[in-house]
């Protein structure tokens, strides 16, 4: 195993937060803890920004509730970090002035596109029960490092978000297992997860026209805490390169049922006011799709940091395949 950051270490995330005046609480065993007594719309000092990072890296995602950020504050905080995405296109709902930023409001998003209602998206986007867990963009040789999303409108039930620690899962594999895994490589390719209509489908042509694919190590090594990752979701992955379907097939629901075993994840119950910042290169999370037939209004804000090309075991970078290359969106 390779050297781990010492932010990421038993206490350093505690000592960090101490001396930020805050406090960082653990929701669950593997992952995710509510971090309060910072006022992230005030702006954040040094001591403060190094609390919420280590917490980060230890923690995969951290939650702050009852904040009152708006789209610049949102920026403004998310800076503090890395540099945010620009999407070279976005949503309907989302922000005309303000480019960082991506709006998902489920219905206004999904509805209508391509000849589906909403409803039809879900199914056909989710039509098994490990589909729905992704990374964001993870078709990408370069995904994003880490997604922050805030809270504008939520159901009063209904709609939490979960999300699984792929550090932990990767170390809950039997040590053969984990040497098999170490050597391997996956084509994660942008749409795997969609079943298509019957006949004519207008995203099935969408897709072939703007085709995202790259090979990536099936564990990636954190850049930052050393930790190895398994790097597997259930939306974007393809196939194992070098395996033939079957074995791949088997061998990756395998993987996506280890990393999505309860005790890896947590889920978290939105409010208005709360903003979620994960780890996009050790997690996956799954969307919530239980509240799609309540016909509640759920608007939240999104901004990405631009990430790094990830490495295998091995030393060797993840590859593009077709229409992406790193740093460019």
């Amino acid at each position: 195993m390779t050297t781990k950051s010492p932010v990421s270490e038993s206490g350093a995330w505690e000592e960090a937060a101490r001396a930020a005046g805050a406090e960082v609480n653990p929701v669950a065993g593997h992952i995710g803890a509510e971090i309060t007594g910072i006022d992230l719309a005030a702006g954040l000092d040094d001591a403060q920004t190094k609390a919420i990072k280590a917490a980060v890296l230890r923690w995969k995602v951290v939650f702050f509730r009852g904040q009152n950020l708006d789209h610049a504050g949102h920026v403004a905080f998310a800076r503090r970090f890395g540099e945010p995405v620009v999407l070279p296109k976005r949503g309907s709902a989302s922000p005309p002035g303000v480019p960082e930023i991506e709006t998902t409001a489920d219905r206004l998003e999904l509805g209508g596109r391509f000849g589906m209602d909403h409803e039809e998206w879900l199914r056909r986007r989710r039509h098994s029960l490990l589909r729905g867990w992704h990374c964001d963009h993870g078709a990408r040789v370069d995904p994003p490092a880490a997604t922050i999303l805030r809270a504008e409108t939520v159901p009063p039930y209904g709609g939490d978000t979960t999300w699984s620690n792929l550090a932990a899962a990767y170390a809950g594999l039997s040590a053969p297992l984990r040497e098999f895994a170490d050597g391997l490589r996956a084509e994660h390719r942008l749409g795997v997860g969609y079943q298509p209509r019957p006949g004519e489908d207008a995203y099935v042509r969408h897709l072939l026209e703007r085709q995202v694919a790259s090979v990536h190590p099936l564990v990636r090594v954190h850049p930052e805490t050393g930790e190895r990752i398994l790097y597997v979701n259930g939306y974007y992955v393809e196939q194992i390169t070098g395996l033939s379907r079957p074995e791949s097939a088997a061998i990756l629901e395998l993987l996506l049922e280890q990393a999505t075993r309860p005790e890896y994840t947590v889920r978290f119950r939105w409010e208005p006011g709360s903003v979620a910042f994960w780890d996009n290169r050790a997690t996956i999370h799954l969307a919530p799709s239980d509240n799609a037939h309540l016909g509640f209004p759920r608007t939240m804000h999104r901004v990405m940091l631009a990430g790094d090309v990830p490495v295998g075991v091995d030393g060797k970078p993840s590859r593009p395949v077709t229409g992406t290359e790193p740093g460019r969106w």
